[in-house]
């Protein structure tokens, strides 16, 4: 399968699709609606944004989608202008909110009349449907949407699924948006200098990414020397050293509300890496460049991780979070755990065409100094997997 990658992107097919797969997923699951409430599910659905770090925290917008009737946007009375030109909204209603902040001691008396109003959209358009996903609920709403006789199904897993496979002009989207971030990991790499403090190399990335439609960073993932093992140190004020290994996982939000997710790594000045970096490096790549190949349609997840490369036992301990996860407006659907923790969480499915999967590798020994993370996002094909960012491995890791 091919893409012509060039020209402009029709973004507004891009919603369209997006709500006729949440709507088939609806009639799948036997659901009359869905509400969305979590602003990356909404934004998927109604192609809108409107703060999106702040509403994570703060219940103040979300939608109604009917499985066969109108997908109506309940936005902020003060941004009701933003979603003009939106052609996947039918309707913009003003918003209530039962978050606390917002109504403190009337929180159950608005969480009444929020759910009277949702539960009469039900009726009106669900054919006698009571069933309604939802994908997140603070606590006086739940109460009241069942206090109206609705039955409350799991939005999140209609919504995972429905993101899970994209449309060829999404998968054009999300290529256009990625080369937004390998042009700042360009940028930022092109002014790094020994000396410079890690946040000031983050403040770099995140200032790039933003000058070319860029929106946030999920993450604070930028480390360096030491500061590099175990992963998952946030960034701080160390000074870079060169010879330093600098390792970052980007997180960013980009263009069009794509997860920009890659990671690199590499060494810090005009100097050779040591033949540890070397060594690090070396395994990384081949579990990234293994698990990548191994990316098929039809392929269970089980059966991925159970092939998946494996870690040599010095490293397995500290190994990353996922062998991988899919990736669009966010990380998404599926979760591929190591076989090791099976019991965290670990869930079979089905590897698809059309989805997008980042492969994740981290590096570095238990107790260790330093530490190698990659990241690639690839897209399922069904002659094979396709890597989607340009940004080059390093050719200075000479195995040799």
């Amino acid at each position: 399968m091919t893409i012509e990658w060039t020209g402009d992107i029709d973004e507004a097919a891009v919603r369209r699709y997006r709500l006729a797969r949440v709507r088939q997923l609806l009639e799948e699951n036997d659901v009359a609606a869905a509400v969305t409430l979590d602003p990356i599910n909404l934004r998927y659905v109604t192609g809108s944004r409107n703060m999106q770090v702040w509403t994570m925290h703060n219940f103040c917008r979300y939608g109604f989608t009917a499985a066969t009737g109108p997908n109506i946007l309940f936005e902020l009375a003060t941004g009701m202008h933003l979603t003009r030109g939106l052609e996947v909204i039918d309707e913009v209603r003003p918003s209530l909110s039962a978050d606390y902040l917002v109504s403190g001691p009337r929180a159950d008396e608005i969480a009444r009349r929020w759910a009277r109003e949702i539960a009469d959209l039900v009726k009106t358009h669900g054919g006698g449907n009571r069933r309604l996903a939802i994908d997140r609920l603070d606590v006086p709403t739940v109460f009241a949407l069942q206090a109206e006789g609705l039955e409350l199904v799991d939005g999140k897993m209609i919504l995972e699924h429905a993101r899970s496979i994209k449309s060829l002009e999404e998968i054009r989207a999300f290529k256009r948006s990625l080369e937004s971030c390998d042009a700042s990991v360009a940028a930022m790499r092109a002014q790094l200098r020994p000396g410079m403090r890690e946040e000031e190399a983050l403040a770099i990335l995140l200032r790039e990414s933003i000058s070319r439609g860029g929106e946030y960073q999920e993450t604070r993932l930028l480390t360096s020397g030491p500061r590099t093992n175990p992963w998952f140190q946030e960034t701080s004020d160390r000074p870079m050293a060169e010879g330093d290994l600098i390792s970052f996982d980007t997180d960013l939000i980009g263009p069009m509300g794509f997860y920009d997710d890659i990671s690199r790594s590499w060494i810090l000045g005009d100097v050779k890496p040591t033949n540890e970096q070397k060594h690090l490096y070396q395994i990384s790549r081949e579990q990234l460049e293994t698990n990548i190949a191994l990316l098929r349609p039809g392929t269970k997840f089980l059966d991925f991780t159970a092939e998946a490369y494996e870690l040599p036992d010095a490293y397995l301990a500290n190994r990353y979070a996922d062998v991988g996860h899919g990736c669009g407006l966010g990380v998404e659907y599926p979760f591929l755990w190591y076989p090791e923790d099976a019991d965290a969480g670990a869930y079979d499915g089905m590897l698809e065409e059309n989805m997008i999967v980042c492969i994740e590798s981290y590096v570095g020994e238990v107790d260790g100094q330093q530490g190698v993370k990659l990241e690639q996002p690839a897209w399922i094909t069904a002659d094979g997997p396709v890597v989607l960012s340009e940004y080059p491995l390093e050719d200075q890791f000479d195995y040799g």
